[in-house]
């Protein structure tokens, strides 16, 4: 194998390396840790415990860690298996196909307490017992997935990119997608002159496949709590079919909203918890929603208006908190993106002085911090659920619950 010296005569790995490396534990991201030499390597396709060997697939001219993928198992963990799907390691879509799905819940449940012990300042002890729950009638954890992108090839056939890449892998099936999805056939279609495909399986409409999708060309609808919504084919809306209902009775459990109540929803969506709530605080409450994704904020326009205690806000969240004329409310739900809502939005949301904060979060990471910035203002982590609800994948959903923290007040940050 080939090294590369620094500057202070340390040997580094450099692309295309083979080394033979233990795994000591898992990282964010869908992969886990190993050492060779005392540089870090984050490596795929491997579980903690096991002995691999492993080949470098990027080394960063920092020198701090590389990327690399197993190559063999010297020493197999326990909570391996054999992938379900031939394509397992190829395409860019699943981190866990080997190992079986309670690893793959201890995975994500490590991966949260870390971040919640490192990032959040929580004490490692609070949260030793957390698991991750799966959603209802997931058995195997495939199946579950009811929006699909897929990359066409240039001789028209559709497939998935490798990880971090481009290429596309043409393929004959896909087992995270709905049985809806796989009925519609993409595989097998002639998409000549595509770019993309767009395969969409929702709750209360036929699935259907959009050739280089764009706003406008095709509507569906989903159904939760007997509450219809009216979507562009390309409007965000959770993935896994159970996960909208799931995570609305999440956010009731923990907000317990009553009638008369004001509710303000950030990062609002289509309005599924709007919506949903709507009925809880009855027409003599308040939600207001507020989005700044303009075919999002139209779904919820078309699937919102007969409920007129919801008003709807086309801004960023930020704006909104910074120019609104309300300075309180009882209780704010919350579901940023990936990266988090950030300090001073944390700060801004909390200066509202709700009851309650019910934080939905696809991003464990980004949640720690966030839950650091939430502790720095007076409040405290009162509890917090997570869920699969995206199997085989590394992507895991916590809805977390804030609450003023009456033993340790602070000022607000600034």
């Amino acid at each position: 194998m080939t090294h590369s010296a620094s500057a202070d005569g340390d040997h580094r790995l450099t692309r295309g390396d083979v080394v033979d490396v233990e795994i000591t534990a898992v990282a964010h991201g869908g992969v886990c840790i190993g050492r060779h030499e005392g540089q870090v390597l984050f490596v795929r396709h491997c579980l903690p415990g096991e002995r691999v060997r492993v080949r470098v697939t990027d080394a960063p001219k920092h020198g701090r860690f590389v990327r690399a993928d197993t190559e063999s198992v010297l020493r197999p963990s326990a909570d391996r298996v054999i992938p379900p799907c031939p394509y397992a390691g190829v395409c860019g879509g699943c981190d866990w196909q080997h190992a079986s799905l309670e690893a793959q819940g201890a995975l994500k449940a490590s991966v949260i307490r870390e971040s919640l012990v490192r990032l959040g300042g929580e004490a490692p002890e609070r949260w030793s017992d957390l698991s991750v729950e799966s959603l209802p009638d997931d058995d195997d954890g495939l199946g579950w997935r009811t929006r699909m992108r897929f990359a066409v090839t240039r001789a028209g056939r559709a497939g998935l990119r490798r990880y971090r890449s481009h290429e596309v892998v043409p393929v004959d099936s896909c087992l995270l997608a709905t049985p809806q999805i796989r009925d519609l056939q993409v595989f097998r279609r002639d998409w000549t002159g595509s770019r993309e495909v767009l395969a969409v399986s929702p709750s209360a409409s036929p699935a259907i496949a959009v050739p280089d999708p764009q706003p406008g060309r095709a509507r569906i609808q989903e159904m939760v709590d007997e509450h219809v919504w009216r979507l562009d084919a390309t409007a965000f809306w959770q993935v896994h079919p159970k996960a909208p209902q799931v995570f609305v009775a999440a956010v009731r459990e923990m907000l317990q909203p009553q009638a008369g109540d004001h509710l303000v929803d950030l990062y609002a969506g289509a309005g599924l918890f709007a919506g949903v709530l709507a009925d809880d605080v009855g027409p003599s409450g308040r939600i207001d929603a507020i989005e700044s994704d303009p075919i999002a904020i139209r779904a919820a326009k078309r699937s919102l208006h007969d409920q007129p205690q919801v008003t709807l806000h086309e801004t960023a969240v930020h704006r909104w908190l910074r120019s609104t004329m309300v300075t309180s409310c009882d209780l704010v739900i919350l579901d940023p993106p990936r990266t988090g809502a950030g300090v001073r939005t944390m700060a801004s949301i909390l200066s509202l002085q709700p009851r309650a904060v019910a934080y939905v979060a696809c991003d464990p990471v980004a949640l720690g911090r966030d839950i650091a910035a939430a502790k720095q203002a007076g409040w405290r982590l009162a509890g917090l659920r997570a869920f699969d609800a995206f199997p085989m994948t590394h992507h895991v959903e916590c809805i977390a619950l804030l609450l003023p923290d009456s033993s340790n007040p602070s000022d607000e940050l600034i």
